[in-house]
């Protein structure tokens, strides 16, 4: 692994804050290019077998958002409260999910149910789809809350696949103009969950891309997602300058979040990439620093099988 100081200042080559637009809305067809990113990367690679895996996933998940009905979204009184006040428009924590998500779950196992798998992952699948409501969203909240010792780990990719569909519903229906600034800006200001990874644009502009909602919203770079710290951060490649995929450390507070870089690579997908990328988090992990991103499809104390 290779390391560097950054030497840009925070917002060097920025445009003014005003001409920047702050949040972008996760598109219809998402889940499609991330399959397509998956198998992409699947071919050749040491972890082949689960990036296959999780690109079926992520196509029960497009023909789950398909199947899902117009969401219901806050009031207009209860937007402005939220943004006036720097709170998340569908908190994941706070937000009543509707019980359509069970329905995302149930087509999602139907469909995965369907593909040759490997004998464990058909057992969960059986398992969870004989689950009551109560213990979905039991798991649900566990997931949301990042309590992730409690979680049982071979059902974690599938939980978290099913809010992904039923939040990025609801994302895709909001107006971006209604959504406010949160505090910290670590947090996705849609729905309050951690950033998978941030995507370097090719205007040099760095958004973070949310672990559950998919939105991406803006964070000047060279600036720490956990602390806002804009010293003693420093990058991190596997093979050098030229990987698309780095990772930003945080002196200050022991944190690193990924960057992916689409000018070096127009296809990169946040979750797609970020766990293709795994060595690069067990390196960084054993000098001592700790993940401030967070991953739906992986559980952190279980690897791939």
């Amino acid at each position: 692994m290779t390391t560097g100081s950054l030497v840009l200042e925070p917002g060097q080559f920025e445009p003014p804050a005003g001409q920047i637009t702050f949040l972008y809305l996760p598109a219809q067809d998402l889940f499609v290019r991330r399959a397509a990113r998956l198998r992409q990367l699947a071919n050749g690679h040491a972890l082949g077998g689960y990036l296959q895996f999780l690109a079926s996933l992520a196509d029960t998940q497009q023909t789950a958002l398909q199947r899902l009905p117009a969401p219901v979204l806050p009031a207009p009184d209860e937007q402005r409260l939220c943004r006036q006040h720097g709170m998340p428009l569908l908190s994941a924590t706070t937000w009543p999910r509707e019980p359509v998500w069970h329905e995302a779950l149930s087509a999602i196992l139907r469909q995965m149910s369907q593909i040759d798998l490997p004998v464990a992952a058909q057992e969960t699948i059986r398992s969870l789809a004989r689950q009551t409501p109560a213990y979905l969203e039991r798991q649900a909240g566990l997931m949301l809350m990042e309590e992730w010792e409690e979680l049982q780990p071979n059902e974690a990719p599938f939980i978290g696949a099913a809010l992904q569909v039923y939040w990025l519903r609801l994302a895709s229906a909001l107006d971006a103009q209604t959504v406010g600034r949160l505090e910290p800006s670590g947090r996705c200001p849609v729905c309050g969950s951690r950033p998978v990874a941030g995507m370097v644009r090719g205007d040099g502009l760095r958004y973070l891309s949310c672990s559950l909602c998919s939105c991406q919203w803006h964070l000047v770079r060279v600036t720490c997602s956990s602390c806002r710290s804009t010293q003693g951060i420093n990058l991190h490649t596997l093979h050098g300058a030229d990987d698309p995929v780095r990772a930003e450390s945080c002196d200050a507070c022991n944190s690193y979040l990924k960057l992916l870089y689409l000018e070096k690579e127009g296809l990169l997908d946040p979750i797609a990439d970020d766990l293709a990328t795994l060595a690069l988090d067990m390196l960084l992990e054993h000098e001592g620093f700790l993940n401030a991103g967070s991953n739906l499809l992986f559980h952190p104390g279980r690897g791939p099988e």
